[in-house]
């Protein structure tokens, strides 16, 4: 049995960096990963996905182009070249990071797939074959997130796809039905209205992304809705069967029976962790009912020496909040500091176009909270650099605190949402308020410049 001082399983966004940052201090490290260097990010999430966003951003620019007095009526989507270019993005990231992880002094890649066989013991059965038996004092689980597929009637019998397998299909959907109403499925239902395909979204829950204020959701609905994406809320889906050449998919809407037929279905009902694998119940680290391991503040586990880290532990899976498990973790161990991951920011984007793009607090958080508050909205229709660039669907609006004029949360729907948005939240962990944004110079003329429009009127 090989003896390591650290483990990491699973080569995400959190676990590289750590291999890497554990192997530069001189620990003896083995980094261990099932498939493809970079997880999720890199090889079936952000990475091809936005790729893909451009390129149908692309065609909805070139469809439309008339409006910036372009005549460019002829065009059409080679859906296969799009893959190629996606398959490019995503192996010249994948192939980097593994060509830096096999070449990091102190650091042994290997691949194959880990189970536990005893407190901090490990087999992995290598992708080449044979067997290998590690153990280390540390151990950390960066093993992942998969898409979740619901107990569905018919849907064993049906060919579907997740949001992975999607990134494969090398034609464009005639009609595509989407089960779910999350990021994911807003962002591919837009990306294949563009490409062309006739899309249906149904949400289980009654109210259209339930996350976020009434405004936002409506905001981002309509934006959708016009681009000819057909919505249902409060659905409950009973079941699917093959009609044809086509799916028709059963389900009640406001306790009325309804069915809706495509030629493709995607699966969009959230997902699971990849911990059934990892046979945990051996080490004693506990889960949740839904498998996710339970982590404390430090990302320890419940077995003394074992941590968790990214999308595995239930906590919001983005890629920016498994990198800071992973800072958490380095400075930790390796700079003697206390860090947790309490009260951090969790900032987020959706890509669909426009973005939505959130920090901090909602109103209703903050009416939840009987928080002595006040609110700035901006229509982005009054965003001099969006009525230049002619993009000025959606909103802009924040929550501060009216006594102490602090940025509580904001949320912006625009053009490259997702970049503004960072300013306010540096403006939140620098204590800037919005006094100060509000009378800030700016340059003239960015999307940034609407941070002073947006705060005008509450100092007025």
């Amino acid at each position: 049995m090989k003896k390591f001082d650290a483990i990491i399983i699973g080569s995400g966004q959190g676990g590289a960096p750590l291999a890497k940052a554990l192997a530069k201090a001189k620990w003896k490290t083995a980094l261990i990963e099932k498939k493809f260097a970079g997880g999720t990010c890199i090889n079936y999430g952000c990475t091809p996905t936005k790729t893909i966003i451009s390129c149908a951003k692309t065609a909805y620019n070139v469809k439309h182009a008339k409006e910036w007095g372009i005549n460019a009526a002829k065009h059409e989507v080679d859906i296969r070249t799009i893959m190629k270019f996606k398959n490019r993005v995503v192996n010249e990231s994948r192939n980097g990071l593994h060509n830096s992880l096999t070449s990091t002094p102190h650091l042994t890649y290997i691949e194959g797939a880990a189970k536990f066989t005893g407190f901090k013991e490990l087999s992995v059965e290598l992708s080449k074959g044979g067997i290998m038996q590690l153990k280390a004092e540390k151990i950390f689980i960066d093993a992942g997130a998969s898409p979740a597929i619901p107990a569905i009637e018919g849907l064993d019998e049906i060919k579907y796809y997740t949001s992975q397998s999607l990134l494969d299909l090398k034609e464009i959907p005639e009609s595509l039905i989407i089960i779910g109403g999350s990021y994911i499925a807003l962002e591919f239902g837009q990306t294949y209205s563009r490409f062309g395909s006739k899309v249906t979204i149904l949400e289980r829950s009654k109210d259209f992304l339930p996350k976020e204020d009434r405004d936002i959701a409506l905001c981002i609905q309509q934006i959708l809705e016009t681009e000819n994406i057909h919505i249902h809320t409060g659905v409950d889906v009973s079941g699917v069967k093959k009609s044809g050449r086509k799916i028709s998919v059963a389900f009640t809407e406001n306790n009325k029976t309804s069915s809706l037929s495509a030629t493709h279905l995607l699966i969009a009902t959230g997902r699971k962790p990849n911990t059934k694998p990892l046979d945990l119940e051996i080490t004693n680290v506990a889960t949740d009912e839904r498998g996710f391991i339970k982590v404390n503040d430090k990302l320890e586990t419940s077995a003394n020496g074992i941590y968790a880290i990214g999308d595995v532990t239930g906590e919001p899976q983005f890629t920016h909040i498994s990198y800071n498990d992973y800072v958490i973790l380095k400075d930790n161990l390796l700079n003697g500091k206390n860090n947790s991951t309490q009260n951090r920011q969790v900032p987020y984007c959706m890509f669909t176009d426009p973005q939505l793009a959130r920090t901090g607090i909602s109103e209703t958080e903050a009416r939840k909270q009987k928080l002595h508050y006040k609110v700035a909205t901006l229509s982005m229709k009054h965003v001099a650099r969006a009525r230049e660039t002619n993009h000025t669907k959606g909103m802009m609006k924040a929550v501060v605190d009216a006594d102490t004029k602090q940025i509580l949360g904001a949320a912006i729907i625009g053009e490259e949402a997702g970049e503004t948005i960072a300013a306010l939240q540096m403006a939140m962990l620098g204590k800037i308020t919005y006094t100060q944004l509000a009378e800030m110079v700016i340059a003239h003329p960015t999307y940034a410049e609407s941070i002073n429009n947006l705060f005008l009127p509450l100092i007025k």
